[in-house]
């Protein structure tokens, strides 16, 4: 009989506790319920917000601590610590870029403004 459940989805992803897919590279993040049908409730929950979602209730082993032991998605997931430097580094460059790209496609304000010679 399995120790706990988990949701996991058609990626292996898991759900976790900060209510947002993990990868369960990091065990102690993946949101494990003590009764099946709690875990069907969540999967519900989700399905209902995420009609893509394919996802099931799996049972699982917990460890001598007390974290699930899952197998880790072949889908990772970057951290959130990846994600903030990404977006910060990117907001930065892309923002100045968006700006200058979008002005260099338009043409010169002159050229609309100038009336056509007689």
């Amino acid at each position: 009989m399995s120790d706990v459940f988990v949701v996991r989805n058609q990626l292996g992803q898991y759900w976790g506790k900060k209510k947002r897919w993990v990868d369960g590279t990091k065990p102690r993040t993946v949101a494990h319920f003590k009764h099946e049908d709690e875990g069907l409730n969540q999967l519900v929950e989700l399905s209902s917000k995420d009609i893509e979602l394919r996802g099931e209730v799996a049972g699982v082993a917990l460890d001598e601590r007390g974290v699930p032991v899952v197998e880790p998605s072949e889908h990772l997931i970057p951290e959130e610590e990846e994600l903030l430097t990404e977006t910060a580094s990117g907001g930065e460059d892309g923002g100045a870029g968006t700006a200058d790209s979008a002005h260099d496609e338009m043409p010169p304000a002159s050229d609309e403004d100038t009336p056509p010679s007689p």
